[in-house]
C-alpha cells in the first residue's frame, strides 16, 4: 500500500507556531523532504525529532521527484516543508506534489502558518476577497509591466518582497497605483516584528527604519472614480468615509481628502456633507 505525501506547514520565525498535528507528522514519517536542510533541522532539534530529511529546492526537484515518489509508492510517507511557513506558497514542491496525484498517492496538507494570511489579518485591510501574488519580478521595467497589469484591481493585493528591493517596489507602488493605504509586514513572528500601515506617499517621505528581513505588503483594492459615472449622494460619500477611516487605516483628513479628489469637490464641502448626515443620523 503506498505511503502519504504530507504538505506540512512549519513555523515562520516563532518556533512555538507550530501544531500538534505537524509535530506527530514529523515524527512518524520515514523521510522529510525540506527545503533547506539546515532551516529544518532547528526545528526538529527543538522539539528532538530525529526523522532523516532530505533536501528538496528549486534546483533539484525535478531530479529527486522520481526517488522519491518510488519511495511513497513503496509505503513510506514523507512529509515536504519548505524554510518557513506553507509549502508550495512561492516555495518549490509543485513539481512534487503533481508527481505524487499522478502516481496515485495521497496528498494529505497539514496547515499552520502562513505569512500571507498573517500579514492580511493584522492588516486592517481584508475584505472578502484577496489577491496573493508573489515575488514581482526583480528588473525596475518588468516590475513595473507587473504593477500596471494589477492597478485596477478591485481586491486587496498581498505580495512579497526581499529586503534589497523593498524600497523600489514601494516607490513603483506609489507611481503605478496612486494612493493607497499599504501595510509593510516585517518578520512576522520573529524577534524584531514590525507591522507599519499607512498611506504609500508616506512610505516615500518617512522610508522604513529597517529594510531587513523577509517583507510581506499588504494594498489596499482600486477604488474607480465614480464621479466619472455619476454624482454621489451624501449616502454614497458618508459609507465611503466610514471604510477608510473603519477599515483602511486613513485618518479622517486623510480620508476626506482622498474624497474630494475622487468625486472632485472641495475639502470643505465634503465636510459639510459629512456633517449633514451625522446631524440626521443623531
Amino acid at each position: 500500500m503506498p505511503g502519504t505525501l504530507y504538505v506540512v506547514a512549519t513555523p515562520i520565525g516563532n518556533l512555538e507556531d507550530v501544531t500538534l498535528r505537524a509535530l506527530r507528522v514529523l515524527r512518524e514519517v520515514s523521510l522529510i523532504a525540506a527545503e533547506d536542510t539546515r532551516r529544518t533541522a532547528r526545528l526538529l532539534q527543538h522539539y528532538s525529532i530525529s526523522t532523516p530529511t532530505t533536501s528538496l529546492h528549486e534546483h533539484n526537484e525535478r531530479s529527486r521527484t522520481p526517488g522519491l515518489i518510488d519511495r511513497l509508492r513503496a509505503g513510506d510517507s514523507i512529509a515536504l516543508v519548505s524554510d518557513a511557513g506553507t509549502p508550495i506558497v512561492s516555495d518549490p514542491g509543485t513539481f512534487l506534489v503533481a508527481a505524487a496525484h499522478a502516481a496515485g498517492v495521497r496528498v494529505e496538507p497539514v496547515p499552520g502558518p502562513s505569512a500571507v494570511i498573517a500579514a492580511l489579518s493584522a492588516s486592517g485591510l481584508a475584505q472578502r476577497e484577496f489577491l496573493f501574488v508573489g515575488f514581482p519580478p526583480a528588473r525596475a521595467q518588468a516590475r513595473r509591466t507587473w504593477l500596471e497589469a494589477l492597478a485596477r484591481e478591485a481586491r486587496v493585493v498581498v505580495l512579497y518582497e526581499a529586503p534589497h528591493r523593498i524600497r523600489a517596489t514601494l516607490t513603483a507602488i506609489a507611481e503605478v497605483f496612486g494612493e493607497r493605504v499599504v501595510a509593510v509586514a516585517r518578520e512576522i513572528s520573529k524577534k524584531h516584528e514590525d507591522l507599519v500601515v499607512r498611506p504609500i506617499s508616506q512610505f516615500l517621505v518617512e522610508p522604513l527604519a529597517v529594510e531587513r528581513g523577509e517583507f510581506t505588503v499588504v494594498i489596499s483594492g482600486f477604488r474607480p472614480n465614480v464621479a466619472l459615472l455619476q454624482p454621489p449622494t451624501a449616502e454614497d460619500i458618508a459609507v465611503e468615509f466610514g471604510d477608510m477611516t473603519n477599515f483602511e487605516g486613513m485618518t479622517r483628513r486623510e480620508a476626506i481628502r482622498q474624497l474630494a479628489t475622487t468625486y472632485d469637490l472641495p475639502a470643505r464641502e465634503i465636510f459639510k456633507i459629512l456633517d449633514e448626515v451625522k446631524r440626521l443620523a443623531e
